[in-house]
């Protein structure tokens, strides 16, 4: 068994970070899904608490690599 670790750019502050393909927080963009870093989230959040909106939830592992058996379609998909 083995394990798959996306490197990408957060949409929002572009620095890099690894994350689970199928669960990382995103935002499409022209069609296709963009990540977004945990920290960038957890700013968007405290702006959507102070004026009342939903919170964007951040699914368990998120930000953990992924077990290579995970059948779900790419992450550009």
């Amino acid at each position: 068994m083995g394990f798959i670790s996306v490197l990408g750019e957060c949409y929002v502050c572009r620095k890099p970070f690894t994350f689970h393909p199928h669960k990382v927080p995103s935002t499409r963009v022209n069609g296709v899904r963009e990540p977004i870093c945990r920290e960038c989230i957890e700013m968007v959040n405290e702006k959507r608490r102070a004026t009342g909106m939903p919170l964007i939830d951040i699914l368990p592992g998120a930000y953990d690599p992924a077990d290579e058996s995970d059948d779900q379609d790419e992450f550009e998909g």
